[in-house]
């Protein structure tokens, strides 16, 4: 049950940041005209790269806040922020491309050099910042927190579940990059921009929800006192 409810909030609160449809767009962009096999190879790429990357940054989630001397609390506080603030953003942009738009900036702005070949670009900026950028590396820091509370059978389970909704998202990832040109000419711009919208909403829930669990804990340290 631990594993399964982590499981849904890290679900929950990575597809609108991950989003792989929107993701496709600025990869079939980034990538352009080339034979479906190029396609396939290069997502699976990409795919395992975000399972390991993001995995990465989970483990080291803890040890990072340690180092800095931040207090889950205040973690709490400021991710319920972020993912508040991101879940707001995307339940009100403008149009369905708003998502695809930023990514697609946020590539652009980050392509500092030109790489020879598809192959050099799998990591960056194919894995990051397209598919796992920087808000995403917040959020995953702000759940990694917030699941090291409580017992070591329950953190176990709830990194379990973070992490098998990181590799659901990354097949996700690797099934909507694999068949981009498809799936960009086959699902209506309105239909994916109405279930983000959904999913942006429970993502504002949920970042009101930690924001609450971090203001908490500091008021009742603050009464205690």
């Amino acid at each position: 049950m631990i594993a399964w409810n982590s499981f849904l909030i890290a679900f929950s609160a990575l597809l609108p940041l991950i989003n792989p449809l929107s993701s496709a767009l600025v990869f079939l962009g980034l990538v352009g005209e080339a034979p479906p096999s190029v396609y396939r190879q290069i997502a699976r790429r990409i795919a395992i790269n975000t399972i390991f990357f993001l995995g990465i940054f989970e483990l080291l989630g803890s040890a990072i806040l340690n180092f800095f001397g931040i207090s889950l609390p205040i973690v709490q506080v400021a991710g319920g922020i972020v993912i508040a603030a991101i879940g707001w953003s995307v339940l009100n942009a403008k149009d369905s491309e708003a998502s695809a738009n930023d990514k697609r900036e946020e590539a652009q702005l980050s392509d500092v050099r030109r790489f020879d070949s598809l192959q050099d670009k799998v990591f960056y900026p194919f894995t990051f910042p397209v598919t796992a950028g920087p808000g995403t590396l917040v959020v995953l820091l702000t759940l990694s927190a917030r699941f090291s509370e409580g017992t070591r059978s329950a953190m176990v389970f709830a990194h379990l579940g973070l992490f098998i909704a990181i590799s659901v998202l990354s097949l996700s990832v690797y099934y909507c990059y694999a068949h981009a040109p498809i799936i960009t000419k086959a699902i209506a711009p309105s239909t994916a921009h109405g279930i983000l919208r959904v999913v942006a909403f429970i993502l504002l829930c949920i970042g009101v929800q930690i924001l609450w669990d971090g203001l908490s804990s500091l008021l009742l340290s603050v009464l205690h006192h």
